[in-house]
């Protein structure tokens, strides 16, 4: 079986959607259109970003029912992004906090899609 290497968030202005994901990705789209914006990150990964008013077959789904996660590698980077983002005014919903399986927090995209950075604790269940 072939392995994940794209996801499309549907979102409702794909052009103001692909210039928050620039800010946040630090890098040009390697398309963008009135109705879809496409970047492909460093590891090939690819991320669209497609009008949910003329996707087809149409759309229902809204943003926040799942989340793009970041992983970082320290716990301190975990509280720098987020002061980074807050600063650059995006939405925050859960601020630094240690849960379980790490630091983390997460903000939200214009679309209200959840964005998670975190870093994972380390085998012993401390933080690396």
């Amino acid at each position: 079986m072939q392995s994940p290497n794209f996801v499309i968030l549907y979102v409702d202005q794909p052009q103001v959607s692909g210039a928050f994901y620039q800010a946040l990705f630090d890098r040009e789209p390697v398309e963008s259109s009135p109705t879809f914006v496409l970047f492909v990150l460093d590891n090939g990964f690819k991320f669209g970003l497609w009008s949910r008013h003329t996707a087809k077959p149409a759309v229902a789904a809204t943003g926040g029912g799942f989340e793009i996660v970041f992983q970082l590698e320290k716990p301190d980077a975990v509280d720098a992004t987020h002061a980074d983002w807050a600063d650059r005014g995006l939405s925050i919903l859960q601020t630094p906090t240690d849960l379980d399986f790490g630091r983390t927090f997460v903000a939200l995209d214009p679309d209200k899609h959840r964005l998670r950075v975190y870093c994972a604790n380390d085998v012993e269940g401390t933080q690396s």
